[in-house]
């Protein structure tokens, strides 16, 4: 079984999805990915998966899933680099991918976990007393 990489960044990890998903390796990747952000302390996970073409429901539920996971954890979640026709199939699918924030491109993306990480660093500085 193929295992999906992840990349640390500073606080972010980057996940590179470069071949198609099976349902074991997305299944693998939720652990993996789950297991990186408790032990990393990571605050923000970017997901690209501009070398997907095909994205059935199983995978598109497994992207809602890691990234609520990636929330509970505390880490905000991207998914980036979205097919034209891949985002058409999860819309035909009835999948609209709730809770997930999506960008573009890369730098879209980093962009929206540098804004959501600075408004997570302000809401940490907030006094409780």
């Amino acid at each position: 079984m193929d295992r999906i990489p992840i990349l640390q960044i500073g606080r972010r990890l980057l996940v590179t999805i470069q071949i198609d998903l099976m349902d074991q390796t997305a299944l693998a990747l939720q652990d993996d990915l789950a297991a990186r952000i408790e032990r990393s302390g990571a605050t923000g996970v970017l997901i690209d998966i501009s070398a997907l073409e095909i994205v059935d429901s199983f995978i598109g539920r497994m992207l809602v899933n890691i990234s609520g996971i990636a929330n509970v954890l505390g880490a905000t979640s991207v998914v980036v680099g979205m097919q034209p026709a891949v985002a058409i199939t999860l819309v035909e699918l009835g999948l609209s991918l709730d809770g997930v924030r999506t960008a573009l491109n890369v730098e879209r993306g980093l962009e929206l976990l540098h804004q959501a990480t600075a408004e997570q660093s302000d809401d940490d500085r907030f006094d409780w007393r």
